[in-house]
């Protein structure tokens, strides 16, 4: 069997489309007389004449194009900016996938536990269903709308994360505002033509306090991470 027609097999299996880090993991590639799978991979999902590409690191078979945009509620549209806006939900799913990789325990706010990610509600692949009470009850309360939590061991909040897909950046740097205290690292999670508006707000006054802390992060960073992190998954699991 080719090699596109493994991942198109690989791909038909999980109902028409994957993630890049699902196919690093799925696809079997111990035959592949090539050094850099991967890139293989990554190259073949790139063929217009068999994948298209939904959002960040997640492609689909054209044969099940209307089936998957149905499926993900996307409309096709002719506007660049327009194939630009990708689903909050998305992202928040892909954030939990790698904190689970690095050993976190991932938590997501109530209101989202059961928006879909893929094929499974965020709440099922979270580790977390209840907010620790790691702190004063005031601060928790504040914690726990936060989009994404990675908690340490010792269930202390080490990441948080904010996915902003068109909403006031403000909002979320306040959040992290009243965390300042905990040792834990900030981001906010956006389309990168969006960068400006954020470090607009991030360099006002008011924020003077935390501005360093907070770590503006691109979707396609996070799609890219995603899939390193479960192609090094993958390597550690055969080695």
């Amino acid at each position: 069997m080719k090699q596109y027609e493994q991942v198109i097999n690989t791909m038909k299996s999980n109902g028409g489309f994957a993630t890049l880090g699902y196919l690093y993991n799925n696809v079997d590639v111990s035959k592949w007389k090539t050094k850099t799978p991967y890139a293989s991979i990554r190259r073949i999902v790139q063929d217009n004449r068999f994948f298209f590409k939904i959002k960040p690191g997640l492609w689909a078979l054209n044969e099940f194009k209307n089936e998957v945009l149905k499926q993900f509620k996307i409309q096709e549209t002719n506007s660049i900016q327009e194939k630009d806006q990708f689903n909050h939900t998305y992202f928040q799913g892909l954030i939990v996938e790698i904190g689970k990789i690095k050993h976190f325990q991932t938590y997501i706010p109530p209101q989202d536990k059961n928006k879909i990610f893929l094929k499974k509600p965020l709440k099922e692949i979270a580790d977390i269903h209840e907010i620790y009470e790691f702190s004063y009850r005031e601060i928790v309360k504040r914690a726990k709308i936060v989009d994404v939590i990675w908690f340490n061991e010792r269930n202390m909040p080490a990441s948080f994360f904010e996915v902003e897909h068109s909403t006031n950046f403000q909002n979320s740097i306040i959040k992290f505002t009243d965390l300042q205290d905990f040792y834990s690292k900030f981001y906010i999670v956006s389309s990168n033509n969006r960068k400006k508006e954020f470090l607009d707000t991030i360099n006002r006054d008011i924020f003077r306090n935390i501005k360093d802390r907070i770590q503006f992060i691109d979707y396609d960073y996070i799609s890219r991470l995603h899939a390193k992190s479960m192609k090094l998954y993958r390597i550690k699991d055969i080695l």
